[in-house]
């Protein structure tokens, strides 16, 4: 008989701190008066057949992520981040540039399910968040043309 031991690592997720950017804190709310997101439940994005989100053609996964740059910052945001728990591509990001403050609406493409550490910028703001990305079965429906950034 031969006994395989599988080593699993827990994603330390990053929980809302309900500090924002905007005028209106939501418990969900993630980030400092400079640069603020909204991150999923208990930190983890589920990609599930009739649920939020889509895939690409890759394969990849991208949910829709809010962004906002609070007073006195300036600069085109920009997001970056890597997997933590194994080997994968950087995710990307997708969005019609708004301007250099203010709201920012953005798709965040993850490239595999896994643990994912993600830092946006605006300016000399910054944030950095972890959430887990699970698909469950074959994942959302919508199958959709990325424009990459």
């Amino acid at each position: 008989m031969i006994l395989a031991t599988v080593l699993t690592l827990a994603c330390a997720v990053t929980a809302p701190n309900g500090t924002t950017a905007a005028d209106d804190n939501q418990s969900s709310s993630y980030g400092t008066r400079q640069l603020s997101t909204l991150l999923w439940p208990e930190g983890t994005i589920e990609f599930r057949p009739g649920g939020p989100g889509f895939r690409t053609r890759d394969d990849a996964l991208g949910m829709k992520f809010p962004w906002w740059r609070g007073d006195g910052v300036r600069g085109h945001l920009r997001i970056e981040g890597r997997r933590l728990d194994g080997v994968a591509p950087s995710l990307r990001s997708e969005f019609t540039d708004y301007g250099d403050r203010g709201f920012q609406a953005t798709y965040i493409i993850f490239p595999t399910p896994g643990c994912w550490k993600v830092t946006g910028r605006a300016g000399d703001a910054s944030i950095t968040f972890v959430t887990n990305v699970v698909r469950i079965g074959a994942g959302p429906a919508w199958l959709r043309e990325p424009r990459y950034r």
